[in-house]
């Protein structure tokens, strides 16, 4: 299961708000929903919130284990 709980964390301490994502970086306000629900989303959106938060990807992505196999 992927998680985006490391994002909200790594948005405060930098100081950018979600109002900020969508109106001065344009992020879509859709895939903030997605991210807050833990949902699918695409890896060019991972890219461009670090590129944003001038982060690395384990900032904002977290990973555990499940039994969600394919």
């Amino acid at each position: 299961m992927i998680k985006y709980d490391r994002l909200w964390e790594t948005m405060k301490e930098k100081g950018i708000t979600q109002y900020d994502l969508y109106t001065r970086y344009n992020i879509n306000r859709s895939q903030l929903e997605r991210l807050r629900h833990n949902k699918n989303v695409q890896i060019n959106t991972i890219d461009r919130l670090c590129n944003i938060l001038h982060c690395r990807i384990e900032d904002i992505v977290e990973h555990f284990d499940d039994d969600n196999l394919f």
